[in-house]
């Protein structure tokens, strides 16, 4: 109790604040159906307490209907450059995502990066022909592109910049995130009463960010 009401104390923001006899994943996830998003932290207390991420913040984002928000990496002492960074694949999933990094950036005055990353099995051939037209690299563009369309649009006051990255999309987004105020990933859906899905980039990007990351669902 103690704990809680220094928190409310220290807040900025009107606070309502609550003690709940549940378990704690559960009862965040049932509260998180009615909100924008659920803000949790990265550590665990107990017998978990030295896991890269605590497991009622795992569960939280892998199970809540809303955008879940993980705080962590600012106790390492970087420099920021007040922006938030989205990773986007396929465009016909990337919109929750880039459109919750978009008003998350408006709120704090930032700018928003989109990345997206891509491989090309062909160039590890040493005879690739690297002075052709890259067109996996074109497609990226365009991809990303069509990805932040809509949010640009609707946001035109927000500086953005495009990333495209050939390589694996965890190791550009924790690149990118050593200078990062915010990292969003998106989250798929499974059918039935699991909840998200958390997929190889979703679980990286959670262990090892080095900034904040936001988990969006989407269908």
């Amino acid at each position: 109790m103690r704990a809680l009401d220094r928190a409310v104390d220290e807040a900025a923001v009107k606070v309502t604040s609550g003690v709940l006899h549940d378990d704690p994943a559960l009862a965040l996830v049932r509260l998180g159906s009615e909100a924008g998003a659920v803000v949790v932290g990265n550590r665990g207390h107990g017998e978990l307490a030295e896991m890269l991420l605590g497991s009622v913040s795992l569960s939280v984002a892998a199970h809540a209907e809303s955008p879940v928000i993980v705080v962590r990496g600012y106790e390492e002492a970087i420099a920021r450059d007040h922006r938030s960074v989205v990773g986007v694949g396929d465009p016909r999933e990337a919109a929750p995502a880039v459109d919750f990094a978009f008003r998350e950036a408006h709120l704090l005055g930032a700018s928003v990066t989109v990345v997206h990353a891509w491989r090309c099995p062909a160039r590890e051939v040493p005879d690739f022909p690297t002075t052709l037209p890259d067109e996996h690299q074109q497609r990226s563009e365009a991809r990303l592109d069509e990805c932040a369309r809509d949010a640009r649009a609707a946001h035109p006051d927000i500086p953005v910049h495009r990333r495209t990255v050939e390589g694996h999309a965890r190791t550009a987004l924790l690149a990118a995130s050593r200078t990062a105020d915010l990292l969003v990933v998106g989250a798929r859906r499974r059918n039935g009463r699991v909840g998200l899905r958390l997929g190889p980039v979703d679980h990286a990007v959670l262990h090892h960010a080095a900034c904040p990351v936001g988990i969006v669902p989407h269908s």
